[in-house]
This record gives structure tokens, C-alpha cells and sequence, in this order.
């Protein structure tokens, strides 16, 4: 790191002897020595005290339709100023955005532009955007970023979003989830090992309480991503396990959306999703009780649409991204009032 990359001083962490520290924003509460970076290499210790290097600097801004991040129920039709850094604390075998996820910040610190956070509403009015998302890569690294930046879309009445693996401590999650509207988080299988094989963590759950408790104590609205891997979480005990899991802790009308897997990096010898399997996990979701399963990444499929649970109309149909026609009354639908677990509002 040169002189000229600027050093934000990081939240949550503790200073140990000999110049050490322990980040505590997510479940890796990483050692890290004078002169080192944690996992994410967002994070650095600089003589005793930990920094964040990616602060307010982003690689990735875009508009994109809030359908792409995927979220169904949340702010339908509405376009969202997406924003993306460098660095993640997993590392997916199979990651869509490994060029910066996997990228160390320091070294790729040329390709990042600084953001203020002050800039997001009038990015997000010259772009007719109803939100911000963070989003591409983990936005947990970037907590004092998206902390700051929340705060700010709120003040502005936009809505926040974190696209996100989950893999959260509760202490940071207490202290983004007040500020976050949407936690749409990945739950990539129901196992320990799977965890381990496909992201090189240890386990699981710290993911499932994130979520948890994102909707339970924070009341964000969230919505559940899993992206069907043939051989790896693709069986349907797997699939019926995590099915059953968000109908008891995070309830019935959870929207669920199964997306099909794409041949990549380390994965890249297997095969892409056969859709009978997603069908098959839509079938597997709603015999849980789940009134909301999406099939993902399968255009033009009917399994992008929503359908009322109670009189079966189609309420809102999507082609790709767009929501072509919408039969819904607020949150409600039009055709007999039922609700639909849509949110079209932010917190106050």
C-alpha cells in the first residue's frame, strides 16, 4: 500500500499484543499480524491499528432492474444503483465475479474510483433509481461503507439493499440491519461440508442465524438464493432440508428462488443444471409449505412468475429482468386481497 491509498479505520475490532488485531465483523474473527490483511484483504493492520482499504472506493456501478439481484417481492419494477468493491470473504470455487471478488484490494487498488457516500442520491436521481444495493461482491467487508451510505439513502427516502453469502457476525449485522431494507442472502447448501468444498469456510450456520435474524430482529425483508449444483446440493434431501428450513424460521411466503449452475473455474467440469432438477425444487418447496419458489438463470421460464397462493392468478409476470404486467393492489392481490409478502416500503 502506498502513501497515497487512503486508510479508514475500521469498526469492530479488538488490539491484542504486539501490534495485533482481531476483526470481529464476520464468523473468519480474523488474527491478523502488523503489516497483514484477514481473509477478505479488505481489512488491514497497519502498526497495531485495523483499516479498511476499500472504504468509499468502488469498482462496479450500475442501474439495474432490482429483479437481477434476484429479488421478486421487493420494490417490483424498481430500478437499483448497484455498487461493487473489491474483495469478499469467501472463496467460491465457482464465483460468477471472481475478477474482484477473489482480487486482492491493495494490489488491484488502480481499478477502484472513489464514491462519497454524499453522491448516492444524486446518482441514484440522475439514474431513476429507487435504491441502493451493495452488491457483486460481499458487502460485509465493506461495513463502515455500507453503514455510512445507508444512512444517507435513507435520509433521501431510498431503500437499501445488501446482496449477500450471510456470512455475518451478529455484532455486525446489529449494526448494519437497522439501515438495510432487503437481505437477499445465498444459502448454498445444508452442510458443513458442503461449505467447506464449495466456499473454504467451516460451517454453515452462521449464515442461517444471519438471516434470521435480519428478518426477526431488524425486520428486513429477505429473500433466499440457491444456486443447484449438480453432485454437490443438487440431491432432494439437500434441497427439501433448506425448503423446510425457511418455512420454520423464516416463514411460508419466504420467497425461495433455485438458480441454475453455469460450468466455471474449479467447477467447470460438471454440468450445467438440468432445469427438471429446478422444477423439481420448485415442486420440493412448495410441498414444504413455501408459497414463493423461482427458478433463476432459465429465461423465459414460468417459473419467474409469481402466482397467488390463494386463487392461483398470475400477478406478476417477468421476462428476464422486466415485469411486464403486475395485478397487485399495494402488497395485496388484486384479484382477492391476499397478501403477497411485497415490500413497497422502507424503514422510518
Amino acid at each position: 500500500m502506498t502513501a497515497a491509498e487512503p486508510l479508514h479505520e475500521a469498526m469492530l475490532y479488538d488490539k491484542l499484543e504486539d501490534e495485533r488485531v482481531r476483526c470481529r465483523v464476520c464468523p473468519h474473527l480474523c488474527t491478523i499480524a502488523a503489516g497483514r490483511a484477514g481473509v477478505c484483504r479488505a481489512r488491514v493492520n497497519r502498526d497495531g491499528v485495523l483499516y479498511s482499504v476499500v472504504y468509499d472506493r468502488v469498482c462496479s456501478v450500475a442501474a439495474d432492474p432490482i429483479e437481477k439481484k434476484p429479488l421478486y417481492h421487493f420494490f417490483p419494477g424498481s430500478t437499483v444503483l448497484s455498487l461493487g468493491t473489491l474483495g469478499c470473504n469467501f472463496t467460491c470455487g465457482h464465483c460468477q465475479n471472481w475478477q474482484i471478488a477473489h482480487a486482492d484490494p491493495a494490489a488491484g487498488f488502480a481499478e477502484l474510483r472513489r464514491l462519497p457516500v454524499r453522491n448516492l442520491p444524486v446518482l441514484c436521481e440522475h439514474n431513476e433509481c429507487a435504491g441502493v444495493a451493495w452488491t457483486y461482491n460481499e458487502p460485509t467487508i465493506w461495513l463502515e461503507y455500507v453503514l455510512d451510505g445507508a444512512q444517507v439513502a435513507h435520509e433521501h427516502g431510498l431503500y437499501t439493499v445488501m446482496v449477500t453469502n450471510g456470512y455475518i457476525t451478529a455484532e455486525a449485522l446489529d449494526v448494519l440491519g437497522p439501515h438495510i431494507d432487503a437481505y437477499r442472502v445465498d444459502v448454498k447448501g445444508f452442510s458443513d461440508k458442503l461449505y467447506h468444498d464449495l466456499c473454504h469456510v467451516k460451517s454453515y450456520l452462521p449464515v442461517l442465524e444471519a438471516a434470521v435474524r435480519a428478518k426477526t430482529r431488524h425486520g428486513c425483508h429477505v429473500e433466499i438464493v440457491t444456486n443447484v449444483i449438480p453432485t454437490m446440493n443438487d440431491d432432494e434431501d439437500s434441497l427439501r432440508a433448506i425448503a423446510e428450513w425457511i418455512v420454520a424460521e423464516l416463514g411460508p411466503q419466504t420467497p425461495w428462488h433455485v438458480t441454475r449452475f453455469t460450468p466455471y473455474l474449479e467447477f467447470a467440469h460438471l454440468s450445467a443444471t438440468p432445469i427438471k432438477t429446478l422444477e423439481r425444487a420448485i415442486d420440493l418447496g412448495h410441498e414444504a409449505g413455501l408459497h414463493f419458489v423461482y427458478v433463476g438463470n432459465v429465461p423465459d421460464h414460468a417459473g419467474e412468475n409469481t402466482y397467488c397462493p390463494s386463487c392461483h392468478r398470475l400477478v406478476l409476470r417477468r421476462t428476464g429482468y422486466a415485469v411486464e404486467d403486475a395485478a397487485l393492489r399495494g402488497t395485496y392481490c388484486d384479484m382477492c386481497g391476499a397478501d403477497l409478502n411485497v415490500r413497497t416500503t422502507i424503514k422510518q
